[in-house]
C-alpha cells in the first residue's frame, strides 16, 4: 500500500489509516481477525480513543507485542486539563503501552470548544506537559462538521499542531464554502508541514430516521466501484491519508480501495463534485 509523509512526525503512513471504530463492539476472536485482515494489508498507522467502545481493551493484546508496527493516535473529549490527564492514563493502561505517537484533542466542533481547550486550564495543558514527561511525542487536533476547516485554521494560529483531522470526501466538497476553507486549511498544513488526516470519505448522506445497516452514524457508500472513486476522490487532495470506515463489513473493501487508489486528473474531480449534488452532507 502507498505510504505518505505524515508531515513533521516523518512518519511514512500508509494511506489507509486504521479507524479502530470497528472493534467497538467486537469480541477478542472478532478483532483479532480484523487487525489480522489490517497487518495483511500493510497499514502501519491506527487512530484510537475512549469513546470508540471496546476499541482499546481490544487492541492492548496487539500493542503489547506489536507496538513498533503501528504509529498509534489516541485522543481526548475531555475540555479541562485534569480530565484529559485522567482520560490520558486511562487509555494508555487499556492500551497496554507505555506512550503514544500521537494524542490528540478529539472532535472540537466549534469555536466555543476551541477556547475551552486552549485556555489556561484547558486540556492542551495535559498535553503539553504529556509530550514533555515522554508520554506523547506529537500533538493534534480533530474537528468534525461544517466549521471543523475554519476551527482547524483558527487552531493552527493559537498552537503549532504537529497533525490535523477534519471531514474530506466529494459529497462534503459539494459545499463550496466548506470546499474553500478545507482547501485553505490543507495548503497551510503542507506549508506548516503539519500532517493531514480524513474522515467520512465514503458517507453518502446523514443517517436520519433510516434503518442503521452499519457501524456508521451515516448512510455509507456500499459498492465496491462507488467506494472506488470515494477514497480515489480523497487520495487525489495533499493529505496524508484516510481513516477507515468503522464497520468492519466496510473495512476490507475500503481497504482494498486504498491499494488499488488511482489519482484523479481535476477534471475528474470536478465531476465528482458536481455529482456530489445529488446527495446530501451528512453535517447541515
Amino acid at each position: 500500500m502507498q505510504t505518505r509523509r505524515f508531515g513533521r512526525t516523518d512518519h511514512m503512513s500508509t494511506v489507509a489509516i486504521f479507524g479502530s471504530f470497528a472493534l467497538s463492539q467486537s469480541t477478542q476472536e472478532q478483532a483479532d481477525e480484523i487487525i489480522k485482515k489490517i497487518i495483511s494489508a500493510g497499514v502501519n498507522h491506527i487512530d484510537v480513543a475512549p469513546s470508540y467502545g471496546e476499541a482499546e481493551e481490544r487492541l492492548g493484546p496487539w500493542l503489547r507485542s506489536e507496538r513498533q508496527r503501528f504509529f498509534l493516535g489516541c485522543k481526548t473529549m475531555e475540555r479541562s486539563r485534569e480530565g484529559a490527564i485522567a482520560e490520558m492514563h486511562a487509555s494508555l493502561k487499556r492500551l497496554q503501552i507505555d506512550s503514544f505517537d500521537l494524542y490528540q484533542l478529539h472532535a472540537i466542533t466549534n469555536f466555543v470548544e476551541l477556547d475551552e481547550v486552549t485556555r489556561p486550564g484547558g486540556a492542551l495543558e495535559a498535553i503539553i506537559e504529556a509530550r514533555e514527561a515522554g508520554l506523547t511525542r506529537f500533538i493534534g487536533i480533530t474537528s468534525h462538521g461544517n466549521e471543523a476547516p475554519g476551527v482547524l485554521l483558527e487552531a493552527l494560529k493559537r498552537f503549532d499542531f504537529d497533525t490535523v483531522l477534519l471531514p474530506l470526501s466529494y459529497v462534503q466538497y459539494s459545499n463550496p464554502i466548506y470546499r474553500m476553507y478545507a482547501e485553505t486549511l490543507i495548503i497551510q498544513c503542507k506549508e506548516r508541514d503539519v500532517g493531514t488526516m480524513t474522515i467520512k470519505a465514503i458517507a453518502q448522506g446523514p443517517l436520519g430516521d433510516k434503518t442503521q445497516d452499519f457501524l456508521t452514524w451515516y448512510i455509507p457508500f456500499t459498492e465496491s466501484e462507488k467506494i472506488q472513486e470515494a477514497v480515489n476522490f480523497v487520495l487525489s487532495q495533499d493529505i496524508t491519508g484516510l481513516c477507515t470506515a468503522g464497520d468492519p463489513h466496510l473495512l476490507p473493501l475500503v481497504l482494498e480501495a486504498c491499494q488499488n487508489h488511482t489519482p484523479l486528473d481535476e477534471a475528474e474531480q470536478v465531476r465528482l463534485i458536481n455529482l456530489g449534488n445529488q446527495y446530501q452532507t451528512i453535517f447541515t
